[in-house]
């Protein structure tokens, strides 16, 4: 039987597996860094008819935009890695007969995370981008910056292909204990709330239609983690 590790122990453990998941990000940025420019023109492609270039106002400031591009794909390439390490870290508190399934989780957060990516990518960015600025003017011409640029469209890939790991967490969340279908149900109305501030925030336009663009599939998320943890809790019954 494993022995209970104390909190000190805990948090040496936390440490090491994020120095692991940081070493496996930078390899995977610094081999990223030579397809940036390759990847900022895909980057910019949901502005195309919209903005006609970015620009910068710093010397240093194109080569930072490389450095957080290559950060971006660096952390795509080395989730896997990432992904083994966080089970790697929790899989203590699971019960024996789950711990074989770290492949699975690995890929299926994977697939999560690239399903928020690609919808807010192909559904979120394009109309978000139109509204904004559809506020230009003869008074008001858009000189974009791409680092601004850049930060607004990586915030919300980034924010989507967190949000949409919601049933991959509630399946883990419920074979430890944590949650449970009745627990996630019975707080459907403070969800509700939850999911239109988290909108609100990842959303980076104010208007109702963008954040309901958003809202809509964190609502139908949410309801596929309940049944995900419904379908979870009856398996551990079953076995």
């Amino acid at each position: 039987m494993d022995r209970e590790l104390t909190l000190v122990e805990h948090l040496n453990e936390l440490r090491a597996r994020l120095i692991k998941s940081l070493i496996a990000l930078m390899i995977a940025g610094m081999a990223s860094f030579p397809m940036a420019s390759g990847v900022l023109k895909v980057l910019k492609l949901p502005a195309e008819g919209l903005i006609e270039r970015l620009v910068f106002f710093s010397p240093q400031e194109a080569f930072t935009i490389n450095l957080r591009i290559a950060f971006l794909v660096g952390l795509v390439i080395a989730m896997p890695v990432i992904l083994y390490q966080l089970w790697a870290f929790i899989s203590p508190a699971i019960e024996a007969r789950f711990k074989k399934y770290a492949g699975p989780f690995i890929i299926w957060c994977f697939i999560a995370f690239a399903s928020g990516a690609l919808f807010s990518y192909f559904m979120l960015l394009p109309p978000a981008l139109r509204f904004l600025l559809s506020f230009a003017s003869d008074e008001l011409e858009p000189v974009i910056s791409a680092t601004k640029y850049i930060s607004f469209v990586t915030g919300l890939i980034l924010g989507c292909g967190i949000v949409f790991q919601m049933p991959v967490f509630s399946l883990i969340l419920t074979k430890i204990g944590i949650i449970n279908p009745k627990m996630l149900r019975k707080r459907y109305k403070y969800a509700i709330v939850i999911v239109f501030i988290a909108a609100a925030v990842i959303t980076p336009t104010t208007d109702v239609f963008n954040m309901l663009l958003l809202a809509a599939p964190m609502m139908l998320l949410y309801e596929v983690s309940i049944w995900v943890s419904f379908f979870a809790k009856s398996r551990v019954r079953g076995v």
